[in-house]
């Protein structure tokens, strides 16, 4: 089986040029087949306060209501995607910018609104995801990069959380390709001390997860982010790291996330 690297980039190296210019760059020298997932950084959140839309978060995940979903659909589909999509190509990688509704590549259901009402926010699960389109892409030398904007194939757009959709890619392709999911962002790797960069933890299982859990090191976007690791692994995914986006080559860096077989 050829090995197919699944990389989410967000945090704040969405925001800063120069970082993300330097992680694309790196992203272009990975080995294809390789698929690129992103998130939205902090542009709009910054829209969204300038026209007066409330910014409404809970435990890490975006509360989408009419308003946010179009500001955050204009970010993440048009200006964010884009903008990586054209450094790609200028490093050499022949990249297509995709949302999930673009060739119905990732279909998405509204989340049910309890316990908590997240508006407009899709869920996704590996069983949906078009396999047979990215396996088409990716078999003519594409490389699809992803925003996280998906649809609920009745016309309407919703926005899914990118790091959960990055996981679902990487469990859908797992039978056609071993796959390598890698969550890079502007830290370590996930820390023992927020306040402390150097705190990497090597290496987390399942049992660890919940004791970092429950002593509240671990909170708020690390929380999805390691949830959807854990699913990954226990769908087929065969590597799962969590890492500074300047170390995206680097094997050995950051965080190993497994789960006892």
């Amino acid at each position: 089986m050829d090995t197919l690297t699944i990389v989410k980039i967000g945090g704040n190296v969405i925001d800063k040029p120069a970082a993300l210019q330097s992680f694309l760059k790196g992203f272009a020298a990975l080995e294809s087949p390789k698929i690129l997932v992103h998130g939205g950084g902090t542009l709009a959140t910054e829209l969204l306060e300038k026209t007066g839309v409330p910014v409404r978060m809970y435990e890490g995940r975006r509360i989408t209501d009419a308003g946010t979903l179009k500001i955050c659909t204009m970010v993440y589909a048009g200006w964010i995607n884009k903008t990586i999509v054209a450094q790609l190509q200028q490093a050499g990688c022949n990249a297509i910018g995709l949302s999930g509704a673009d060739a119905d590549t990732v279909p998405a259901t509204k989340r049910p609104p309890a316990p908590v009402d997240f508006g407009f926010a899709g869920d996704v699960v590996a069983g949906r995801i078009n396999v047979p389109v990215l396996s088409l892409l990716l078999g003519n030398g594409l490389c699809p990069v992803f925003c996280a904007i998906t649809h609920d194939t009745q016309g309407g757009l919703l926005n899914t959380n990118a790091d959960t959709m990055a996981s679902a890619i990487a469990a859908a392709l797992s039978e056609t390709y071993r796959t390598k999911l890698l969550f890079c962002f502007e830290k370590g790797g996930v820390l023992a001390d927020p306040d402390d960069g150097n705190s990497v933890i090597p290496e987390i299982d399942t049992a660890y997860f919940q004791q970092l859990k429950a002593q509240k090191i671990i909170s708020k976007g690390m929380l999805p982010k390691l949830d959807n690791a854990f699913a990954a692994l226990r769908a087929g995914v065969a590597e799962v790291h969590i890492k500074h986006a300047d170390h995206l080559l680097s094997a050995n860096a950051g965080t190993r996330i497994r789960v006892e077989m």
